[in-house]
């Protein structure tokens, strides 16, 4: 990917700087509703299994400065574009973020080594879409050898029991996930976001577990992104902008 091909730009309302690639695979709002979902504490390790150019984990730092966050991601020119800007945002002393395969982890990640692991999954599976001729695009929205269920593998071998999984996917894949994580995590909560117009379906969900938890699973109230003008709600605001978190 050549310096020509990357642009700048900016989340939670300039806070937040962010390179990018031009073309093809690009950061939209669900990364930064993933890092508001983790409720880390003061001094924990996190993971951002999927990072990407890093949106999410960067995110998360901001909201939170006394985290550790290690971003993993299997594509090199997304891995180098976060590394560029763990340093544009100055977080060198606490974000680091490393090449590997979710289907074949590598050293890198020992096994129950985070407090909390955070995950943005391809959400399309190979069979049911045509591939973007963009390879990054294709990488990071679509399924490959490692499907969702390698995913939540990857997720739960890397947190500590009691640490909680955390991840954002698409709301018609609900039960792939369900199934996906079923026996290895409780306590599971589902927390839809609705687009806000009057009989239009969730499209996103975030769904977030405890390893080891035998508590049931909760169906939250979830968050409404839209007003009626179709402006986003002052709560989604809250989080787009301003970088509050947000409770499961």
């Amino acid at each position: 990917m050549a310096l020509s091909d990357v642009g700048e730009d900016a989340v939670l309302d300039g806070r937040v700087r962010l390179l990018q690639p031009d073309n093809g695979y690009r950061a939209a709002i669900d990364p930064v509703f993933l890092a508001a979902a983790v409720p880390a504490q003061h001094g924990q390790a996190v993971l951002d299994a999927g990072c990407g150019v890093g949106t999410a984990m960067l995110c998360l730092a901001q909201r939170l400065p006394a985290v550790q966050v290690t971003g993993f991601d299997v594509q090199q020119e997304l891995i180098a574009l976060a590394r560029r800007n763990i340093a544009l945002n100055a977080m060198e002393d606490r974000l680091d973020a490393v090449v590997g395969d979710v289907a074949a982890p590598s050293q890198a990640i020992k096994a129950s080594s985070f407090d909390h692991v955070m995950a943005n999954p391809p959400y399309l599976e190979a069979a049911h879409v045509r591939l973007p001729s963009n390879a990054v695009k294709a990488i990071a929205n679509v399924e490959g050898a490692a499907g969702l269920d390698a995913w939540m593998s990857f997720c739960v071998r890397a947190v500590r029991p009691t640490g909680r999984v955390t991840l954002i996917h698409r709301a018609d894949r609900l039960d792939d996930v369900l199934a996906a994580i079923a026996g290895h995590l409780g306590g599971i909560a589902v927390f839809p976001l609705w687009p806000g117009r009057e009989g239009k379906d969730a499209r996103r969900v975030l769904v977030q577990g405890i390893k080891g938890s035998a508590a049931p699973l909760r169906l939250c109230p979830g968050l409404v992104l839209h007003g009626p003008d179709g402006t986003f709600t002052a709560a989604a605001e809250a989080i787009l902008r301003g970088g509050q978190g947000l409770s499961l």
